[in-house]
């Protein structure tokens, strides 16, 4: 037979199953999406563009994964769904189509003090394998090379019947660890500064201990006095050694205080037990402030930091301890697993390599294994989870990404290309949520939401192939080519800020002088040491404000509205026309729901699985007493105020009887910084890195500091919105401002007066200035990454 008549016969008979090649959406309305419909190809790469808040996770997270995860969870059986999260259907009417999402989002990583970059990629665990098995001398399982397992050991006698008789045995049993017993496998120990503890000037009675929670009219009074190792009433400047020593240091024991058995315990062992076990970003503000007045961290002086115990550090192969090899740079310890010759672990070590080439090639080999987890940045550890998926052998499955290419250079958002070019290749259907025109370059389709964010979005704009949204109409179509223009003329600068001998991490013993009153941006490759030398030279200093992206401080009850301060003065106002306590209008005190106690959601946490939150029946998620509801200024209730954009907000309190000028004030900053879009009472653990940004930098305008520090201002910035944003930067250097950025945008290179630019590489390669001057003068240089780069852009 030919193979033409081959071929002929297969189309003839082609299968059902192949036929459903695409993801049906119909009558999607979670958050602002307007009832959309649209149609995505599987097995092909999608990117979904729109300015920010114009619905693009609504549809994509919200709606798309949300569903895919529900329904994965429905396959399990009915006993095992006891112990589950009732998952919310989105509010969609139809979703055909839907194949197993996987999402990599820019959610940070826990900051737990034992999590590192090699335990969450368990590229440490197959380290621990390979040192259990070569390492000289051997020292036991790879349970020995871990510094989250203690040493223990144990014997005593055995109870069991034999032959009818009850018999005792003695047994013993050892367990070899890796964890530093001083410090506990966390690398640092606390030192506590006790004059921030109590106050020597008076007694227990008078309370003189400072630390939050200890207050001597409830059961710790009861408990000190009962206890009997001090005099309450005497100063504790004039305790003796021993007295000292049993408030502070004593380990638990048991007392009877008016008949009752309780344990004693010094405040030291205690506070660490309460205090330190946690996250401090977790902790209450009040806590949170404590703990950074009175602890100070250093590297443990047993392990030097390296967490592991003395016999994980002096088992070697070839001279190389596990503690070496986890300190190495990720692109070092490639070549170094690669060089181990060994068939009896052939397989293993080809893994580990794998999972190390996985780090190079997404740009993170200038990481290495012990670095905390919790330091990574929002696109440090989206790229991390990434690298999980990038040797799996599924298929069919739809990745979903969050802004993949926050935090790369141009140089690598190449490479990141490559890569989810790579996962689509092999049979998966690729999701990407993106403003970067080098990453919409890319899409197979291309699905625009718009036309504005809220309320004014939630529409589909625009489906069809890159070249086809370039030539439509739309925002993000118009905004598509968009080059800025190098600067006809710079600023002068007004001084000089010197910088000398900065060695932090990776920079190489670097002077630098950063000049003051203009728009400086520092460039380089990720990991090229931008942040080192702000971090450790400029952040620190008097007069300098530093808004980066890290997580708002704040719980999951915080919003705009109560983290600009702009609440305060809308209760005051709210109680005043109405009469009554300013307390009744916050969902966090009186005129909380008394079902959900005002957090509007009721929250289903599971250890092993992804907490979950289910609008609270009781107030339909309004978070207060339908009795407050009662209560209007301007018409409208508390619950309406909070669910407003900052845009109606602004217009709302501006005149009229609902008029607020402290409120007005703090709105038209918001404004200012492209946040009109964000709904005033919107969880703050909902806002992105770029939001979280703009949210502070809102803030932070108000304040006297002359220099400004920002880490990666347009991320999450739709091209349209990052004109207005260098316009913000301009009226602030034009307000007598020194204003220092870290960007990759190549807009916002092209608009500075000056720039300064790390590398050439990324870790060890990079940690040098390898070029200062004006853009004009960098685009003319071109000896630099970001030289090309930026050349490029401007058409020189």
């Amino acid at each position: 037979m030919s193979t033409s008549t081959d071929s002929d016969t297969q189309q003839a008979t082609a299968h059902l199953a192949d036929s459903h090649d695409l993801i049906r959406v119909r009558g999607a309305r979670v958050n602002n999406l307007k009832d959309i419909s649209l149609e995505i190809p599987k097995r092909r790469l999608t990117v979904f563009t729109g300015v920010s808040g114009s619905g693009k996770s609504s549809l994509v997270f919200g709606t798309i994964a949300a569903e895919s995860q529900r329904m994965i969870n429905e396959t399990y059986s009915a006993f095992v769904q006891g112990f589950m999260p009732t998952l919310a259907r989105p509010d969609v009417d139809v979703l055909e189509g839907l194949t197993t999402a996987i999402l990599v989002d820019q959610e940070r990583m826990g900051a737990n003090p034992r999590s590192t970059v090699g335990t969450v990629t368990d590229a440490n665990a197959m380290l621990r394998i390979v040192f259990s098995r070569l390492a000289s001398p051997h020292i036991g399982s790879p349970q020995a090379y871990s510094f989250n397992v203690p040493s223990v050991s144990g014997a005593g006698a055995v109870t069991m019947e034999k032959g009818g008789k009850k018999v005792k045995e003695r047994r013993s049993f050892s367990i070899t660890g890796g964890m530093c017993a001083r410090c506990e496998g966390r690398g640092s120990v606390t030192d506590f500064d006790l004059t921030a503890l109590f106050d020597a000037e008076k007694s227990l009675s008078e309370g003189a201990l400072t630390v939050p929670g200890y207050s001597m009219d409830g059961w710790y009074g009861r408990i000190f006095a009962g206890s009997g190792y001090f005099d309450m009433d005497k100063k504790i400047g004039k305790f003796t050694k021993q007295e000292l020593e049993d408030l502070l240091y004593r380990e638990p024991t048991k007392i009877k205080v008016e008949g009752i058995n309780l344990t004693y315990e010094g405040l030291i062992p205690k506070m660490q037990k309460s205090f330190l076990a946690k996250d401090v970003d977790a902790m209450q503000p009040h806590i949170r402030a404590f703990v950074e007045r009175a602890v100070t961290f250093t590297a443990c002086p047993e392990c030097g930091g390296t967490r592991l115990a003395e016999h994980a550090r002096n088992s070697r192969i070839d001279g190389v301890s596990i503690a070496d090899a986890c300190a190495m740079q990720i692109s070092d310890l490639a070549v170094w697993v690669r060089s181990l010759d060994e068939p009896a672990v052939a397989p293993l070590l080809e893994a580990l390599g794998e999972t190390l080439d996985s780090f190079v090639d997404i740009g993170l080999g200038y990481l290495s294994l012990e670095r905390p987890s919790g330091t990574l940045s929002g696109g440090e550890a989206q790229r991390t989870k990434m690298i999980r998926h990038l040797g799996s052998s599924l298929t069919d499955v739809t990745y979903v990404f969050d802004e993949p290419t926050i935090g790369l250079h141009p140089h690598d958002i190449a490479r990141m290309n490559e890569l989810l070019l790579q996962l689509r290749d092999k049979g998966n259907t690729v999701l990407v949520v993106e403003h970067k025109p080098e990453a919409i370059a890319i899409a197979d389709h291309v699905v625009d939401l718009g036309p504005r964010a809220g309320s004014l979005g939630g529409e589909v704009m625009f489906e069809g192939t890159v070249e086809g949204l370039r030539a439509s109409d739309t925002l993000t179509g118009r905004h598509l080519d968009d080059r800025a223009r190098l600067k006809d003329s710079t600023r002068k600068p007004a001084g000089k800020l010197e910088i000398r001998g900065a060695d932090m991490n990776n920079l190489k013993n670097v002077d630098v002088d950063v000049p003051l009153g203009l728009l400086t941006v520092l460039t380089g490759v990720a990991g090229s040491g931008k942040s080192s030398l702000i971090r450790g030279s400029v952040s620190g200093l008097d007069d300098v404000v530093t808004i980066d992206q890290g997580a708002i401080k704040g719980s999951r009850r915080s919003n705009p509205a109560t983290y600009t301060g702009m609440l305060e003065p809308i209760r005051k106002a709210f109680a005043k026309a109405n009469g009554v306590k300013p307390a009744l209008f916050s969902a966090n005190s009186e005129g909380a729901c008394p079902t959900c106690n005002g957090a509007g959601v009721i929250y289903t946490d599971l250890g092993m699985m992804a907490g979950v939150a289910n609008p609270c029946e009781e107030c339909g998620g309004k978070r207060f007493d339908a009795l407050v509801l009662e209560y209007k200024l301007g018409g409208k209730d508390i619950s309406e105020v909070l669910a407003m954009s900052v845009a109606e907000a602004e217009e709302f309190f501006a005149a009229g009887e609902s008029r607020i000028p402290a409120a007005h004030k703090i709105l038209s900053r918001m404004l200012d910084v492209g946040l009109g879009y964000l709904s005033i009472g919107q969880p703050l653990t909902t806002l992105s890195g770029g939001e979280r940004q703009r949210l502070k930098l809102a803030i932070h305008m108000g304040e006297s500091g002359g220099i400004y520090v920002l880490d990666e201002p347009t991320t999450g910035l739709h091209l349209a919105d990052v004109q207005q944003l260098m316009g913000l930067l301009d009226k602030l250097v034009d307000s007598g401002k020194s204003v220092i950025v870290i960007e990759h945008h190549q807009a916002v290179m092209a608009h500075a007066d000056w720039i300064i630019d790390l590398g050439p590489g990324a870790g060890h390669d990079g940690g040098n200035i390898v070029f200062q001057g004006t853009p004009a003068q960098l685009v003319a240089d071109r000896s630099t990454l970001t030289g090309q780069h930026l050349a490029a852009y401007v058409g020189a």
